[in-house]
């Protein structure tokens, strides 16, 4: 009976069997996508390596010996060099607005005015402030580079707004700027510093370098 059995069956019957053993056992066999075969075909071709370097050589062969090509990157340098230098320029406008913004609302919902109130209020904003300087420090390791400039801005505008509302308060502010210089990141005292100028009522000086009464009070035009 078994003789009558011819070898191509026993050859299905075997990877049959085989394949069913592997997909019992979890395996699915998975289809290799076109992204794949790419990489896995350029990772195998010996002249992939040389890519680079060939075109690193023809680069600076242009550049040394076509001054059209020479043209175009100074061009090219020149317009990348100033548009970095226009949105730096906006950046510092709209930050400057956001500073004046936060110092008006600030003053428009008003600061306490017994002993007891303004002794609390004082030590909410100088912990809140010190909170918000640490996690702006913290902000390069937890957040995308895209947005980690935008948080890191933003936590240090409302640090330096605590800060500036706990010198509303305290009966000596020139002893809590001495104190602001020392403990305080750079860029959360300039901008208190500008908080400081736009306010106007508060003539401190050696806050981030500056006075306060350099730029005007906050009765002043804002620049749009």
């Amino acid at each position: 009976m078994s003789s009558s059995i011819r070898p191509t069956t026993i050859a299905l019957a075997t990877v049959g069997a085989l394949a069913t053993g592997f997909v019992g056992e979890g395996y699915a066999p998975q289809r290799e996508d076109a992204g794949s075969l790419f990489q896995r075909a350029v990772m195998q071709d010996p002249m992939a390596d040389l890519l680079p370097a060939a075109y690193a050589f023809y680069f600076d062969h242009k550049r040394r010996t076509d001054p059209e090509f020479r043209k175009a990157l100074k061009r090219e340098s020149r317009r990348i060099a100033k548009a970095a230098k226009e949105e730096a320029e906006a950046q510092g406008a709209q930050q400057k607005r956001a500073i004046r913004q936060a110092v008006d609302d600030r003053q428009e919902e008003g600061f306490p005015t017994t002993v007891e109130d303004k002794e609390s209020f004082f030590m909410n904003m100088v912990g809140q402030g010190e909170a918000l300087c640490q996690n702006g420090q913290l902000a390069p390791l937890i957040v995308e580079m895209l947005t980690l400039i935008r948080v890191s801005e933003a936590m240090h505008l409302e640090a330096a707004l605590c800060f500036y509302s706990a010198l509303k308060v305290y009966p000596q502010p020139s002893d809590l700027v001495a104190i602001y210089d020392k403990t305080c990141p750079k860029p959360v005292i300039d901008i208190l510093a500008e908080m400081v100028a736009y306010d106007g009522s508060m003539p401190l000086s050696g806050l981030g370098g500056g006075s306060g009464s350099d730029a005007g009070g906050s009765s002043g035009a804002v620049d749009d």
